[in-house]
């Protein structure tokens, strides 16, 4: 109980995370950090954990049929890696044992796990699907560069503003609202889509729904990072 305590001291701001990631990957993370601190594995341990029950699951979309005991292991695995990838920042806090090398593999893993997964599903549409046209196999290619470049936008744009002086206007507490209308962005949400594997109609919809969703959250955030970094003084020669 005490490791979980100090875990809960140990958390990152809840600004602009959503309520899945706040309030269920979070706190699964928080779980399984514990135990790793208990067997004495190291944050980058953790990091390749979460690696292997991803691409367990990415691997097993590209190379099975879709079903229905597929969609429950595709998104198990999925959800676990998910829970894993915070804990090792979790447990990084906790034990002071994280820096610039540990933080690099997480965001190495992170990138390759959304190019392979939208790679994974183009793969399982053209070797599985009958798709009205050939035309859907575009679409994990516009999903996926939707998601690569809101991913490095919005990591850009936070190494850009460290070092800045952005005044001494407090910082606002998390928006509930912002929390909410952030769910359809979030990675564990997104992985809700692959129990619709058993029905290969299903997925493909809410897939290219959730594609659409994406697109239009990426054009927001662009605009949103770059009237921010706009905002910022420059730094002095």
């Amino acid at each position: 109980m005490g490791t979980l305590t100090a875990l809960r001291g140990a958390q990152k701001s809840a600004k602009g995370v959503s309520l899945y990631s706040r309030y269920v990957n979070r706190p699964a993370g928080r779980i399984l950090a514990a135990g790793a601190y208990r067997v004495g594995l190291t944050p980058n341990q953790v990091t390749l954990v979460s690696a292997a029950f991803t691409f367990t699951g990415i691997a097993a979309v590209a190379l099975v049929r879709p079903s229905w005991p597929l969609a429950l292991a595709v998104y198990a695995a999925l959800v676990v890696g998910f829970a894993f990838d915070s804990a090792d920042g979790q447990l990084a806090r906790l034990t002071g044992k994280g820096g610039p090398a540990g933080e690099w593999l997480d965001h190495v893993v992170d990138c390759a796990k959304m190019v392979a997964l939208h790679t994974a599903v183009l793969i399982a549409f053209y070797r599985f699907f009958e798709l009205p046209g050939d035309g859907w196999l575009l679409l994990p290619l516009g999903f996926q560069l939707a998601a690569v470049v809101t991913f490095c936008g919005g990591l850009l744009t936070e190494q850009l503003k460290r070092g800045r002086p952005t005044g001494n206007t407090p910082a606002a507490p998390p928006s509930r609202l912002r929390a909410i209308a952030l769910l359809p962005v979030d990675y564990g949400v997104f992985c809700l889509v692959f129990l619709t594997l058993g029905a290969p109609g299903v997925f493909r919809v809410a897939y290219a729904a959730l594609a659409v969703v994406h697109a239009l959250f990426l054009v927001a955030f662009l605009a949103k990072w770059f009237r921010e970094l706009s905002a910022l003084p420059r730094l002095p020669a």
